[in-house]
This record gives structure tokens, sequence and C-alpha cells, in this order.
């Protein structure tokens, strides 16, 4: 097994989302929103990156540990690797609900239901620091045997599985199937903010652990999708540290030195005594549903399609194990591919900064990897594909996006 599952699975998650976007806009269901595709995409994009930084992170660690483990477990027969996901599904549970019912838990875990839709660009929208903890949940796997390779690449795989139930598109299935399952029906439960269904549905392949541990509930109403206080923002930025903000500033602010230690494992919304309930926007379960929606850029639509399918290459170029970059272009990338995604939600949400960012974005990453390719020795169509999306892109920024006098209404997953 290699620990690369995120490069390899790439172009399957793609193909299937592509295949979902293109089902729903056929049926004009209203299932993708273009504002929330973007934002979702452009954060994937960057957490993918996260991912496999993480993986190579914590291997050190899950070796060391190995050292400890009373025997070694052959990874490569069909039993082992049966055990070895079961064990990881196990194991994931156990996190996900850790992620929900804890405020540290939460800051981490909450970005993924930050969206509003079910679809599988919502699938892609991952938290960057849920990614640690849910490896470090994992260290069990180690220490009886499991070769710490074989974990990482279960959890990735693991992790790749999940994706499959992120669809409002698929009905539900059979009740024989649907008992074992963590089918898409449970999963839309999972991410729904009705009162009936918050903090159920755990699950991440078999179903029976929220069954045997009673956090089960069948999907009976139509759901709501995403967090009862809205994030109000396409910033991945915001979305993904605006809990941990606030846990920060109630560890600042309360006088009690033990509830500044506690606070963080305390159950999700738990405050220290001596602070005020907090003021937030809270999400009501009545009348028509308003989703967050921001005024664009005019024009803008066309650039950030374009840009979204080019900065795939840009991504397999920091995660795939055959990329000629160095370790430090890779972060330089990865943080670059960051800047992207604060751009285009800028763009999304008309801030004057947005278009500045993206040109500085732009220019930064089409000569950095053109010179860094040619550099290593890359492909020369590699560095010239580069120096060709630079161009054209600044075309694009200068005479496209400055020549848009209107919003385009015709697109058919407006909105």
């Amino acid at each position: 097994m290699s620990l690369n599952v995120y490069a390899v699975a790439t172009p399957f998650v793609i193909a299937l989302a592509l295949a979902e976007f293109a089902w729903c806009v056929a049926r004009r269901n209203g299932y993708y929103s273009f504002q929330d595709s973007i934002a979702s995409m452009g954060t994937a994009v960057m957490n993918q990156c996260v991912n496999v930084a993480v993986a190579l992170l914590v291997l050190p660690l899950f070796t060391q540990l190995g050292e400890y483990a009373p025997w070694r477990l052959d990874a490569s027969s069909p039993l082992s690797l049966v055990a070895l996901f079961l064990g990881v599904d196990f194991l994931f549970y156990w996190f996900h609900r850790f992620g929900h019912r804890t405020n540290i838990g939460w800051a981490a875990h909450s970005p993924h239901h930050s969206t509003e839709e079910l679809n599988y660009a919502v699938a892609l929208r991952a938290s960057v620091t849920q990614r640690l903890f849910s490896f470090l949940f994992y260290w069990p796997l180690v220490l009886v045997g499991f070769p710490p390779e074989a974990v990482l690449a279960m959890v990735a795989f693991h992790l790749v599985l999940q994706f499959i139930p992120h669809t409002r598109v698929i009905p539900k299935l059979p009740r024989w199937v649907e008992s074992w399952l963590n089918t898409p029906s449970h999963h839309r439960v999972h991410h729904a903010r009705n009162g009936a269904y918050i903090d159920k549905n755990y699950a991440g392949f078999l179903i029976i652990w929220d069954r045997m541990f009673g956090t089960y509930a069948e999907e009976t109403e139509p759901c709501s999708y995403g967090l009862t206080t809205p994030a109000n923002t396409w910033d991945p930025t915001a979305i993904n540290f605006q809990a941990w903000a606030r846990l920060v500033a109630d560890a600042v602010a309360t006088k009690s030195h033990w509830d500044r230690l506690r606070l963080w494992v305390m159950p999700t919304g738990w405050r220290p005594a001596d602070l005020p309930p907090r003021a937030l926007g809270y999400w009501k379960q009545e009348g028509a549903e308003v989703k967050y929606h921001s005024q664009e850029l005019s024009g803008v639509r066309g650039y950030l399609v374009f840009q979204l399918f080019a900065s795939m290459p840009f991504m397999l170029l920091v995660s795939h194990h055959a990329s000629p970059l160095s370790g430090w272009q890779k972060i330089a990338l990865s943080l670059l591919l960051w800047a992207m995604a604060t751009a285009w939600s800028g763009m999304l949400e008309s801030k004057g900064w947005s278009e500045p960012l993206e040109l500085a974005r732009v220019l930064a990453m089409g000569v950095g990897v053109t010179l860094w390719l040619v550099g290593a020795s890359a492909p020369p169509a590699w560095s010239a594909l580069t120096a060709s999306w630079l161009m054209v892109s600044l075309v694009w920024l200068r005479v496209a996006r400055g020549g848009a006098g209107r919003r385009s209404q015709t697109n058919p997953f407006a909105g």
C-alpha cells in the first residue's frame, strides 16, 4: 500500500464530483451553489497539501511507537487488511464523536460543516487542523503490530471512501443496506442542523457503530445543512480558525486557571462560568431557508472556473510522489495555494484587496513554478504550460475582468 493514496485517488474523486455536478445541472435541482462550490474547492486544493504534509510528519512518530509493538502483523494478507480496515473504521467513529462533543475537537472539525450545501464539493471542504487530530487517534493500531505505513495508507483510503456518502443525489437504499452501511441518507442526517439530527451518525463506513453506541438517527424529515451558528464567509482562514479564535479568547478572558485548562476538553459550547453567554447569530428552523450569499465582483465567474481547473496540476506538484519539487518548494507552493483560496473568497465577497492579492499570487506561482521546473530538469512541456497559464491568467485579469460590466445570469449553477 502506498502512503500517497490522496494523489492516486484524486482522478476518481474529481470524476465523481464532475458527474454529480453534471447530473445536478441537467436536473436543475439546485444542489450546487456557485459561490459555495468555489469556496469548497479552493479550500480542498489547499487542504490536500496539508493532508500529505501531516502524514509525513506523523510517520516518524508512528515508526517509533511501532518499536514497542509485541509482534509484527503482515499487512499484505487479506485477513490483516480487513482487520486493519475495521480498526480504522472503529477508531474513526470515536475520533469523529470527539470532534463533535468537545470544544477542541469541534474547533478542528467544524470547518467541514460550515457549508450550507451537501454535495461532492462539500465533501472536500476539510479542516486544516483536523487531519493532525485524526492521525493521532490511530496510534493503537501501530501498537498492536500493524506497520505504520499501512496504518497511514488505510486511514487515507478510509477517508477517500467517506467522500461517497456526501450527496443528495442518491436516495435511501434498501433497508438491508441501510442497516449496516453508512449510506448517503445516514450522512445527510449527520450534516444536518435540524434539532433531531444534531450529533448523530458519526460513522465512517459502517453505521453499526452508531447503532451500538446510541448515536444513530434515521432520515425522517428534510435536512437543513450547515452550522447552527453560520460562518457567513467564504474566507478559508476565517472558516478554519473562527472556532479556535473563540476558544483562545475565552481562555484569555477567564480569571479561573482551572477553567482555562479544562475549557478545551469540555463539552462543545461550554464556557467558563465568569464569562457571559456568547452573542452569535443563530440559525432557526422556521420559515423559508435563507442561505449565505455575497455580492461578488462582476464578471468573475468564468475566471474562477478557469483557475479552479488550472489549480489541480499545482496541487499535484505538492502532493504527488513523482513531483520534481523540493521540500521547501512544496511548502512555498502550498502557501501560494492558501493565498489563492483567500483571493477567490475575496472576489466572491467583492473585497478591495482580492484582485491585488490574486495578481500577486498568479505572478509568484507562475514565475516561481516555471523556474523550479526548469531547475529540476522536469519535462519542458511542464514549464511551458505553467508559463502559458501565467500569460492567460494575466490577460484575463487585465482584460476580461477589467471590461466586465455585468454578472452573468445564465450560469446553470448560479446562486
